[in-house]
């Protein structure tokens, strides 16, 4: 259910924060789930979930996550934020020759120890079309909707996601923006001004446009952050890095979440000759 509210607070900030999204126990399933998978190195696969890293020091993640198993398959279209994506992606109803209004492009679970954090990335000034904020002729129509799990404690000190609030609507690029962001020599969100952390508890879950700035604040307690982030798009789009769904998924997943992750089905084909 998306309520007035939950529409005003998105369109005002740019994110909700979703309380108790995940229950206890589906918490310990994916923690779980991940300590399987581990120890992964950046490169080497676990089936068909893949050890990769963006940069040196914002920390590891499992892509593919949904290929990890059954606990990880219900987050595709879990009831705790499965309608406000369909709402603030829009397309559903709009397309009817359209087998999905939503496509998963890039799925995985983050962890990040002392030390280590993100840069400021995004914001309204850039523009680009694949994770743009836009509500236009009555309907969001926005490019990417991200949904990040809190698997472990988000608090002081823990690494926290941050955001700039309204960000997702600017014109302009914030004017510390270079300094605090990704590739930077102070590559984490502490110190921009108007940034704010976002505590969330284990189960907790943050909705927000990728257009909105954001990063996080470097991990400075001991342990282990661990979040999982599902990044949803228009059903026309196209997998961020070069990943495809495994048939095996594919064919154990419920028809709601097989139009997610494969919005299109695969038209076969065999070579014909030419009628002569």
């Amino acid at each position: 259910m998306v309520s007035d509210l939950d529409i005003y607070l998105f369109d005002l900030r740019g994110y909700l924060v979703l309380e108790n999204a995940l229950t206890q126990d589906e918490v310990a399933a994916l923690n779980a789930g991940i300590d399987k998978l581990l120890p992964l190195k950046r490169g080497e696969w676990a089936g068909y979930v893949h050890g990769h890293a963006y940069g040196m020091n914002d920390g590891f993640n499992l892509q593919q996550i949904y290929e990890g198993g059954e606990p990880f398959e219900k987050l595709i279209d879990h009831p705790s934020w499965i309608d406000k994506v369909k709402h603030f992606v829009g397309g559903e109803g709009t397309f009817d020759w359209h087998p999905s209004p939503l496509f998963i492009d890039e799925n995985f679970v983050n962890l990040r120890g002392p030390g280590e954090a993100i840069g400021l990335h995004s914001g309204g000034h850039t523009g680009v079309k694949r994770n743009q904020f836009r509500y236009h002729n009555g309907r969001f129509q926005c490019g990417q909707i991200n949904i990040l799990m809190a698997l472990t404690e988000m608090g002081p000190g823990d690494g926290t996601t941050m955001v700039v609030p309204g960000s997702h609507k600017a014109n302009f690029q914030h004017p510390e923006f270079e300094k605090y962001s990704m590739g930077s020599a102070h590559p984490s969100v502490e110190n921009v001004t108007g940034a704010i952390q976002v505590y969330m508890k284990p189960g907790d879950a943050l909705l927000f446009v990728d257009a909105i700035s954001h990063g996080s604040a470097e991990r400075t307690n001991p342990g282990e952050r661990r979040t999982i982030v599902y990044r949803y798009g228009p059903g026309w789009g196209n997998f961020r890095h070069g990943y495809q769904v495994s048939p095996e998924l594919v064919a154990r997943l419920t028809p709601e979440r097989r139009k997610i992750v494969q919005p299109h089905t695969i038209m076969p084909r065999e070579p014909q000759k030419a009628q002569s």
